[in-house]
């Protein structure tokens, strides 16, 4: 997904960003880059999230990334959930990879994933 950079954030590699989805934050994890920087990154959600409770029924049917308190709110479509628990949420043309546990869930519809924490890592092309 091409984003860019707007800010540094308080904790270390910290950096707040936007796509033409909207915006958010993450830990940036590669070498270092300044505020208005444009890349190619992907996403990585390390935490183990919740059908019902991380991943829930969006009520719009549009992609979006927001900041909502001190989570990021990703919305795509649940593209497919894996039997070991992998997830892939599509945003845009974009696919976000991560780990669930929980009641199964529609596939091919649009959800909101939250998270408190994001890595960032550039694509090299």
């Amino acid at each position: 997904m091409k984003i860019k950079i707007t800010k540094s954030g308080m904790k270390k590699d910290e950096v707040f960003f936007r796509t033409e989805f909207g915006e958010g934050r993450g830990i940036w994890c590669g070498a270092p880059v300044e505020p208005d920087t444009e890349t190619d990154v992907e996403f990585e959600l390390s935490e183990l999230l919740m059908r019902w409770v991380d991943i829930l029924p969006a009520p719009a049917s549009e992609f979006n990334t927001r900041l909502e308190g001190d989570q990021v709110v990703f919305t795509g479509v649940l593209e497919n959930i894996e039997e070991d628990g992998t997830g892939f949420l599509r945003i845009g043309e974009s696919l976000v990879m991560f780990e669930c546990l929980g009641e199964p869930m529609a596939l091919g519809v649009f959800v909101e994933v939250q998270v408190r924490n994001v890595s960032i890592y550039p694509l090299s092309i």
